[in-house]
């Protein structure tokens, strides 16, 4: 078979390993091999009732069309809702974007920010996706280590140049489970502000949290960081919804439009049922989020 060469930066990369191991687990799972799978990310309890439900009636009342590719509107004022109520961040719908899961936002953030040469700081260890993302943008991943998982302000300090766009931070962390201080956000927050970079703020986990630990949202830190920050989230971990697959981030309005015209020639809009539940979910009882995180406290303590 004829095989034509490829573009530079998909040779360049490589399948996700969490997909790989996952696949080779299912696949020793169906020979009858007992086998504990940690690898993916997802939570084993199912979507809340309210959740399908709302699902189920977006069906049955034809919400089954092509929507706004931002997000529908009920979508992007619940989640302007959230930020305030659990972040204490300040949002309008136009500085909100919905995405096919948060991974598919933080590509359009990076893609969107990122040219060809152009940094972006990624704190190890970490989730695996994030230093090939600026890869496909012609950027150039810089990796810091961490001591004990925890960053030194003045190793992110070391790792700052010209071509610097933009640092990746992750808390509650995937797959270290730490949850960063108040006063190490703040040392980050004054090294953005000093050197006038963007942080891309991954806080998916943000609900998960164990033995005392809080979680601060790094916009949330000072008035002026809401110009340098893009806060990521979205349902999947929280709600047991990884398949409906619904991310979102808040962000400077200019990005965010960016952010959504690339998304128009990559995906369209988002799935329309799965907004309405994804509304459901922010809005709706949060009980079984609390029950979800007791569990899981259980198995942490018990391993």
């Amino acid at each position: 078979m004829e095989k034509f060469a490829l573009s530079g930066y998909v040779e360049a990369i490589e399948p996700s390993t969490t997909f790989v191991i996952d696949a080779k687990v299912k696949e020793l799972q169906k020979q009858g091999v007992k086998v504990y799978n940690f690898c993916l990310g997802e939570p084993d309890f199912t979507a809340p009732g309210n959740i399908k439900s709302a699902a189920i009636k977006a069906i049955v009342d034809n919400k089954t069309r092509y929507t706004q590719i931002r997000g529908v509107p009920e979508l992007l004022e619940a989640i302007c809702e959230k930020f305030k109520k659990d972040n204490n961040l300040f949002y309008n719908p136009k500085e909100i974007i919905v995405s096919n899961g948060a991974k598919q936002i933080l590509y359009l953030a990076v893609r969107t920010i990122c040219g060809v040469g152009d940094e972006v700081i990624v704190l190890a260890p970490y989730w695996v996706s994030y230093p090939t993302m600026p890869k496909l943008g012609g950027g150039a991943p810089v990796i810091v280590k961490t001591d004990n998982f925890r960053f030194s302000a003045k190793d992110v300090e070391k790792a700052i140049t010209k071509k610097t766009k933009a640092i990746i931070i992750n808390s509650p962390n995937n797959p270290t489970s730490i949850v960063w201080t108040r006063k190490e956000l703040e040392e980050l927050a004054n090294l953005v502000l000093k050197y006038k970079i963007l942080v891309i703020s991954d806080e998916i986990y943000e609900k998960f949290l164990y033995s005392g630990a809080k979680h601060f949202s790094f916009a949330s830190l000072d008035p002026k960081l809401k110009d340098y920050a893009i806060t990521v989230n979205g349902v999947s971990k929280t709600y047991a919804m990884t398949g409906f697959r619904i991310g979102y981030c808040g962000a400077p309005d200019y990005i965010v439009e960016k952010m959504a015209e690339l998304q128009s020639h990559v995906s369209s809009s988002i799935c329309s049922i799965s907004q309405v539940a994804a509304v459901e979910a922010l809005l709706g009882e949060q009980e079984s989020v609390q029950k979800m995180a007791a569990e899981f406290d259980a198995r942490r303590r018990f391993v």
